[in-house]
């Protein structure tokens, strides 16, 4: 089959591998929608931060945000998931661990990422295989296009749900790329009060044009009290930020990554009395997101920019951006194509 691989910093290509097979309680899907992220350009610059700690190496597959029907299945899985179409948790803990046990697999240590961590092949490929436990089915109304924005959809919902916020209450997003435009579409959808912080005209002129009117920079953001901050951003200097700005006996949510360590002052936390919440990966939030996207209540197809084929991926991780694809963040792929 073909797969996306990338072979070492700057240097990718469409090879033909060898297609997975389903082993005991495993799934293969045909890949029909997978999403490009932050992630996996930092695996194609190579500054992703796995490369340097032997949690993952080049060769690399990356791939973590997909949808697909499932075309087999190995011994122990029910015959009934042939034909069904979802997407899948990319946390895979190994089962055993106190973590795993407490329902905590996406912080196992010795947990697999799709597309990530430890080896497992990701999903810019024809086929992924798959733990059933890791799949979510998808109903009829969340297409493929849905089915690959689940993953980072349930990032967004834990971030809102660790915010804490009651309807009409404010909430301050930094970072308006995909997680914080999901977090605050749902945030909205919720009865909260939203206001986003952004550095680039583009990003935030796109925010506007999706509904968003209380958009700003760091110059303009008003002197309001803000009930909850979800800091989305890869900033460093933001985290400090987002504990100055929040209301004081309320909460901050950490769900993006810097490139570089960031500095924050606990003593802001302590005196201020805030909730520091750290939020990784999807997990618990899939199935909650799955129902947002199904019943309409949350859209989110305005994020994609374009659907590319394997073959344009690498150009995309090297920054090209096609003029006519306007400025949504997401791009997706079909690794039919």
């Amino acid at each position: 089959m073909r797969a996306f691989v990338i072979t070492g910093p700057g240097q990718a290509e469409v090879q033909h591998v060898t297609p997975p097979k389903a082993w005991p309680g495993g799934v293969i899907v045909d890949v029909e929608r997978a999403g490009v992220c932050g992630t996996d350009i930092e695996f194609f610059t190579g500054g992703m931060s796995y490369l340097h700690t032997g949690q993952a190496q080049y060769p690399i597959r990356i791939g973590h945000e997909w949808a697909g029907t499932v075309s087999a299945v190995g011994d122990g899985v029910d015959r009934s998931w042939i034909g069904r179409r979802v997407t899948g948790d990319t946390m895979l803990g190994c089962g055993h661990c106190a973590r795993c046990l407490s329902g905590r697999q996406h912080v196992c240590a010795d947990r697999y990422e799709i597309g990530v961590r430890n080896g497992w092949a990701g999903a810019l490929a024809e086929q992924l295989p798959v733990p059933v436990k890791a799949l979510q089915a998808l109903p009829d109304t969340v297409d493929a296009a849905l089915g690959a924005l689940v993953e980072p959809g349930g990032n967004a919902l834990r971030a809102v749900r660790a915010a804490d916020l009651h309807p009409g209450e404010r909430l301050l997003v930094l970072g308006p790329g995909t997680i914080g435009l999901l977090a605050a579409m749902i945030a909205a959808a919720q009865g909260a009060e939203v206001h986003l912080l952004g550095r680039s005209s583009t990003s935030m002129d796109f925010a506007r044009s999706i509904g968003f009117d209380n958009v700003w920079t760091r110059e303009t953001l008003p002197a309001l009290p803000y009930d909850a901050v979800i800091d989305a951003s890869n900033a460093a200097v933001l985290p400090a930020l987002a504990a100055d700005l929040v209301e004081p006996g309320r909460r901050v949510v950490y769900v993006g990554l810097a490139g570089e360590p960031s500095l924050l002052d606990t003593r802001v936390l302590a005196l201020k009395d805030v909730t520091a919440v750290g939020v990784l990966s999807a997990s618990g939030g899939m199935a909650g997101t799955v129902e947002l996207y199904a019943s309409g209540v949350v859209d989110p197809r305005a994020l994609i920019a374009a659907t590319i084929g394997l073959a344009d991926i690498a150009a995309v991780l090297a920054g090209e951006h096609h003029p006519g694809w306007g400025a949504a963040p997401k791009i997706h792929v079909d690794p039919r194509r």
